[in-house]
């Protein structure tokens, strides 16, 4: 019995010592601060290259990230990024579309947080820009908090001040 106890006993050490490391290197290591503009409504900015600046609204019940058609137009000019397939959905109003889905080649969350090859769902007019559950998956583990406002992402690609200057050196994050 006291030879089962002491086999117990490392068996119960070495699964904890093994849980106790599971967070590895690249987890958690960015923080992007978010705007709340209602209870339910959050804001990071972003940028996608070959578009610039953008105001991304962050929205877990949305399975894909989403630009506009006039964003599209210019990301196409700029030769930023090229066609998926097309998605047919539900929206939350119980009525159903086809769109086309876009591979976007880099976006950005807060600055500190680069993404190569997003997949982006096209919305006709001058729908806002939405940060879904497919870009936020590629920064997993993620951590949505209230309080205060923010996103803690993991597994990002980052770009100083100075490799991120202007719409050319938006990939400079890549080069690493």
């Amino acid at each position: 019995m006291r030879k089962f106890s002491r086999l117990l006993s490392c068996l119960v050490t070495a699964v904890l010592a093994g849980t106790v490391g599971l967070a590895s290197a690249g987890e958690f290591d960015t923080t992007v601060d978010m705007r709340a503009t209602s209870a339910t409504t959050f804001y990071v900015e972003g940028r996608i290259a070959g578009l610039g600046d953008v105001d991304l609204m962050v929205d877990t019940g949305s399975g894909y990230m989403t630009i506009n058609e006039d964003m599209l137009a210019q990301l196409a000019q700029a030769g930023r990024v090229r066609y998926v397939k097309d998605l047919r959905g539900r929206l939350a109003n119980g009525s159903e579309l086809t769109v086309p889905v876009y591979a976007i080649e880099a976006v950005s969350i807060g600055g500190g947080c680069w993404l190569k090859d997003v997949e982006a769902a096209v919305f006709p007019g001058a729908t806002r820009a939405i940060l879904g559950l497919n870009a936020l998956q590629r920064a997993a583990p993620f951590i949505f908090s209230f309080e205060p406002p923010r996103l803690v992402l993991s597994n990002c690609l980052t770009a100083t001040a100075a490799n991120v200057s202007g719409d050319t050196a938006d990939l400079a994050a890549f080069d690493n």
